[in-house]
């Protein structure tokens, strides 16, 4: 049976719907979440935004589920990568609803990996000043971080996620199933997410990762199921109290991102895997707090054999040196920064991060992974 995380968050709530192979259920949501939001019955036009990775089966089922069901669906698919996340592909979804005479009340969904899920959510709040959008993430790093909190977004040349929006979905459909054919890196990069949670969150959890380290490997489905249920309500509540970032609590969910973001630009998108590059970024924040004392080697220790366990990367490839003003350069666009300012979201202890001021620059260099 699905389970039920809800994002309480006024006349914006909504549903994710946690299950296994039950795709088929996709219009009866569909039809609850427009009922709920009030949109008109006589309204049922759909674009459907995927990558040629999913297209099939995937998306195509859901597109066939929706006709059947009585919807007009139009079916854009582009290609994979960081690459997507771009104005220019942001343009290409904009003709496409031109085309179809879209209107405020024509659905976007986006069936894919956390890129489809970023750009046709940021297509969808741009468009005619805001169009309904659903989710259906195909990774694990999609179903536990970005399909979760109505951050949607475009990257710049010169930073990750500078051009974006608050945008949240009518619901979620997380599939557990989805991501079973997914390459190995990529299901590794979701895993660094869920490392995160228990580091900023939960250390419960954390402990729980830890003593399942190999039915994670081997994707065991009832505990894969089980962390990514754990992983959205944790986000799930973090968004209810901080929707917008105004009080700071959302912030924890950046723990490693302001490196992470960092390395994924100096490298070149598609290089990293923003999961690897969260792992790398985690393991330099942890090591800034220590060297701060705020926390002991414990559990930046702990966070590293976990990492290390999982096959996630916990230093740069080989060969990659980056240059130290280009790093510091990169992190003063980090949405953290105040006043070109850096701030970081540092660990405390297992389970409770609090972001700090003030860092000296030279001690963010000391932790680089060369």
């Amino acid at each position: 049976m699905p389970q039920t995380v809800h994002v309480a968050l006024g006349d914006r709530s909504y549903d994710l719907e946690i299950s296994t192979g039950r795709l088929d259920l996709v219009p009866t949501w569909l039809a609850s979440w427009v009922t709920r939001r009030g949109l008109p019955k006589e309204s049922r036009s759909v674009l459907l935004v995927t990558d040629r990775n999913v297209e099939r089966p995937h998306a195509l089922q859901v597109a066939e589920g929706l006709r059947a069901a009585g919807w007009l669906v139009r079916v854009s698919v582009l290609e994979p990568g960081e690459k997507t996340k771009s104005l220019e592909h942001a343009a290409l979804l904009y003709d496409e609803l031109v085309d179809m005479a879209a209107d405020r009340n024509t659905v976007v969904i986006a069936v894919g990996g956390g890129v489809i899920g970023d750009l046709a959510g940021f297509v969808a709040a741009t468009y005619a000043r805001g169009l309904p959008f659903v989710q259906i993430p195909t990774t694990l790093l999609a179903q536990v971080d970005s399909s979760v909190g109505g951050k949607v977004g475009i990257n710049h040349p010169r930073g990750k996620n500078l051009i974006g929006a608050f945008h949240q979905p009518l619901g979620v459909c997380l599939d557990t199933t989805l991501f079973s054919t997914l390459p190995d890196r990529d299901y590794r990069s979701g895993l660094a997410e869920v490392v995160k949670y228990g580091v900023i969150l939960d250390a419960e959890f954390f402990a729980f990762l830890e003593s399942q380290v190999e039915a994670i490997n081997r994707r065991d489905p009832a505990v894969v199921e089980r962390i990514v249920a754990r992983s959205c309500e944790l986000k799930a509540d973090v968004v209810r109290q901080d929707e917008y970032e105004r009080t700071g609590l959302r912030a924890c969910l950046n723990y490693g991102h302001t490196f992470c973001h960092a390395f994924e630009a100096l490298c070149g998108y598609g290089v990293l895997l923003h999961g690897e590059a969260v792992s790398i970024g985690m393991l330099c924040a942890s090591r800034l707090a220590e060297r701060l004392q705020r926390i002991s080697s414990d559990v930046t220790n702990r966070q590293f054999a976990l990492l290390a366990a999982l096959h996630l990367p916990t230093t740069l490839p080989a060969g990659v040196k980056l240059n130290p003003d280009e790093v510091l350069a990169c992190m003063r666009l980090d949405k953290k920064a105040v006043a070109g300012q850096l701030r970081f979201v540092l660990p405390s202890r297992m389970g409770h991060v609090e972001t700090v001021r003030g860092v000296p620059e030279a001690d963010v260099l000391a932790v680089l992974p060369y």
